[in-house]
């Protein structure tokens, strides 16, 4: 499997489009476009995360969290996050670490980069039984008894 976006290339610095507006940040907040193929057979469905494991929390922070994405779909547009332009039919946005639904860009604190880890994961399952207040924790742990691959890009941000 494998991901890629127009917007940057693994390892880049995130652009300040993809920022978060708040929390001393003054970016665009701006959800990137993804895309993935050399998807596995049977798969049912995909879930899209945005970790940083960097975060000074003890447990890193999710940043994005995008489950129930149809199998026919390959590809999420820029804004998908954001409210811009809207997610596929079916998909849904649970809850991030900044405490509500939707794409939440890079806001480190001031120090050394942090890893933004953009995952698409393949699923046998058309469905994960998860709502819009569900955590990344609860997605994740749904997604690793249902994940048939997985394809990251990762970006630094600081």
């Amino acid at each position: 499997m494998r991901v890629v976006s127009q917007d940057f290339k693994d390892g880049d610095k995130m652009p300040e489009r993809h920022v978060f507006n708040g929390m001393g940040r003054q970016g665009d907040n701006l959800s990137p476009h993804l895309a993935w193929d050399e998807v596995p057979a049977g798969t049912k469905s995909f879930v899209v995360t945005c970790f940083d494991p960097d975060a000074p929390t003890g447990s890193g922070w999710w940043h994005w969290v995008v489950a129930n994405i149809p199998a026919d779909v390959t590809e999420l547009p820029q804004g998908s996050g954001s409210g811009v332009v809207e997610l596929p039919q079916g998909a849904i946005q649970t809850r991030t670490d900044f405490g509500q639904t939707g794409y939440g860009g890079a806001a480190p604190p001031q120090g050394d980069p942090h890893r933004y880890i953009f995952t698409v994961h393949a699923m046998d399952t058309d469905k994960i039984d998860v709502d819009a207040g569900a955590s990344g924790a609860m997605v994740g742990f749904n997604v690793h008894f249902h994940a048939l691959a997985s394809a990251s890009i990762t970006v630094l941000y600081s």
